[in-house]
């Protein structure tokens, strides 16, 4: 069963198995379990067993994924234009417009997206009327532990 480790930015962390499936597993994957929650305990982290996540969300975070590299921000400015742009919730179609070329530009949302620095319901389908606001952190400290925690169901 794949595992994720989060460090917070408070310093604490988590570690979590992510199952494919809502079963619970037979008995050595809950002598593992056991294992792992005490192991974590003794060291000081939260040990969490998460269901599947929502295959809508997991869909999103995929399509989110392809846009974490920094290449996607852009020419100089474009980024912080894409944030002014979002500064109050909108439909993502009219914050592209408002920035520019949508060639240009919707890579970078999907970059602010992506870092946290704009937020999205990720229960949604992502599409052009989804509504998109501030993110949840304005740099890109905790960006990816962001997303991954919206995709988990955190």
């Amino acid at each position: 069963m794949p595992q994720v480790f989060a460090r917070y930015a408070d310093g604490t962390a988590m570690l979590a198995d992510c199952p494919a499936g809502d079963r619970p597993g037979g008995d050595a994957a809950r002598r593992a379990a056991r294992a792992l929650a005490e192991a974590c305990e003794q060291v000081g982290w939260v040990y969490r067993r998460l269901g599947p996540a929502d295959p809508v969300t997991a869909a999103n975070v995929r399509w989110l994924a392809g846009y974490r590299h920094p290449r996607h921000l852009g020419r100089a400015g474009l980024a912080q234009a894409v944030l002014e742009a979002f500064a109050e919730r909108r439909p993502m179609v009219e914050g592209v417009r408002a920035v520019g070329d949508p060639l240009e530009v919707w890579p970078v949302v999907f970059h602010c997206l992506w870092s946290g620095r704009l937020g999205v319901e990720l229960g949604e389908p992502l599409h052009e009327r989804v509504l998109v606001g501030p993110g949840r952190t304005g740099s890109g400290q905790e960006q990816q532990a962001t997303v991954a925690r919206q995709g988990a169901g955190a």
